[in-house]
């Protein structure tokens, strides 16, 4: 039988409980996180898109989803236009943002590789940004100057 100090054994049941409590905090992290969702009108097409409405939520955004169906998305709102940029940290996805003006219309298009940290600006001041699976909007036709409808607060 070995023996161990009470020094050595505290140490690792201090070791073993801080461990535990990172691996928790990790998985929450982790957590997928499911927002509101809203109906926009992008022309013929309906998408289902997420409300990150809230400091807290714009943070969490897409971030560690896996997959999103094709019409699925997330409108990012913000209090009030401004220079608006995103990026893909931990987000595994590859998305494609519309930057869209206080009217619903589209200021321009940006895609995004997955977990990287490039900043991806409006190139104007807005109060949207509306992320699609990568190549959403070539697909379907949209670019500056294309209108999406049903934007929470725009007339």
């Amino acid at each position: 039988m070995t023996k161990f100090s009470a020094t050595a054994l505290a140490r690792c049941a201090q070791f073993g409980i801080a461990s535990i409590i990172f691996l928790a905090s990790t998985a929450q992290a982790q957590q997928i996180t499911r927002f509101r969702t809203t109906a926009l009108n992008a022309g013929m097409h309906v998408i289902q898109a997420e409300v990150a409405a809230t400091d807290a939520e714009r943070q969490q955004g897409l971030m560690f989803r896996e997959k999103m169906a094709n019409n699925d998305g997330m409108l990012f709102i913000f209090p009030r236009p401004n220079g608006v940029c995103m990026w893909m940290k931990n987000t595994l996805l590859p998305l494609s943002v519309a930057f869209i003006d206080d009217s619903g219309t589209i200021v321009n298009i940006e895609d995004m590789k997955p977990q990287t940290t490039e900043s991806h600006c409006a190139v104007k001041d807005v109060r949207f940004a509306l992320e699609m699976n990568l190549g959403w909007f070539k697909q379907k036709g949209f670019k500056a100057g294309s209108h999406i409808d049903g934007i929470p607060g725009v007339r």
